[in-house]
């Protein structure tokens, strides 16, 4: 395993303030981080587009990251992704994540963000990176809950059209040898493994299709997420190191009752205050070899993301395992008793 890394979309100052690469590089390497995940929608620390026609600019990217101390971990097409496939429920919420002259406009917007993820795929290629974070995208997640009643038929349909509109870009991804790792969360139509199963499915299970494990998601959904890694731990490809914590409410549950973050039952933590076990997250992994990035994604409702960033570094550090290249009793195999 690699790292520890850090997403740096949570730490960029407010826009029309100066940022640049080598500042957030410069600012990671001095907490410890050896790695960073880079968002690509913010222009002030990453152009996309340029990044996916110029090996010129890629090899800068690169130089300004070695000589603050870190590499590039992943690039990330979150927000991009999330415009992929969209209800047009959505569309209001969607409008702040595309170019302003793409305001209302569905179509264009869809067509905006599979250019991007096109974009990412040739740009993580030049960057030399073998695995790229982004989200699915919600035709369905309106009807997560089956009330008022939804057929076997909308999903399988919705599916379909889902899998009609990643897998030219998987094939993108394909050709450019990296892995496309959906990140499971709630909002998206991939957010467990029986999504993730479907998916695969209606895309004929397409090798380049695979998963960003962020266990934060997984708590707040009760579902087992150490046996998450026995099941899905070939398709996993990338990690976000974020802790959650749930603890029951008599006024709310799952959903949460639209309240903030900081009064819902389920809510993420900095690392170490919340409820995930990441002592079995590593052991697993380390038992299955995982070799990607441990990148800590911060997105605490207390904590101020200063602190989050600081103690970031040294607790994955701490959870690495060097695993061991003997067998604990071997001191008992030696030559058989002379008789």
């Amino acid at each position: 395993m690699k790292g520890p890394a850090i997403f740096l979309a949570q730490f960029l100052p407010p826009l029309g303030e100066t940022i640049t690469l080598q500042d957030m590089c410069k600012w990671a390497a001095s907490l410890g981080y050896e790695g960073v995940q880079v968002p690509t929608w913010d222009k002030r620390i990453f152009d996309l587009e340029l990044a996916s026609e110029s090996q010129d600019y890629c090899e800068e990217v690169m130089w300004i990251c070695r000589e603050a101390g870190v590499q590039i971990s992943e690039l990330s097409t979150h927000l991009q992704g999330q415009v992929v496939a969209a209800h047009p429920a959505y569309l209001e919420a969607l409008n702040p994540l595309c170019p302003e002259h793409l305001a209302d406009d569905m179509g264009a917007q869809r067509e905006w963000g599979k250019q991007q993820l096109v974009c990412a795929a040739k740009a993580s290629q030049r960057l030399g990176l073998t695995a790229h974070a982004t989200f699915s995208g919600a035709l369905l997640w309106h009807r997560v809950y089956p009330w008022p009643q939804r057929s076997d038929v909308l999903v399988a349909e919705a599916f379909a059209a889902l899998a009609e509109l990643w897998t030219p870009i998987l094939d993108e991804f394909a050709s450019a040898g990296v892995d496309l790792c959906f990140e499971l969360h709630p909002g998206e139509d991939l957010h467990d493994g029986i999504t993730f199963d479907r998916f695969l499915a209606a895309v004929n299970d397409h090798p380049r299709a695979s998963i960003l494990y962020d266990p934060s998601h997984f708590l707040l959904q009760q579902l087992d997420y150490i046996g998450f890694i026995d099941h899905y731990h070939d398709r996993i490809k990338a990690f976000h190191v974020k802790d959650a914590e749930f603890r029951p409410s008599a006024k709310a549950g799952l959903y949460g009752g639209y309240a903030s973050w900081i009064d819902r039952p389920g809510r993420f933590r900095s690392l170490g205050d919340g409820q995930i076990d990441f002592k079995a997250i590593f052991s697993k992994f380390a038992q299955y070899g995982f070799d990607g990035w441990a990148v800590l994604e911060w997105e605490c409702c207390l904590k101020h993301p200063d602190q989050g960033a600081e103690e970031g570094a040294p607790f994955i550090r701490n959870h690495f395992i060097k695993t061991t290249d003997r067998r604990f009793d071997d001191f008992s195999a030696g030559s058989s008793p002379q008789t």
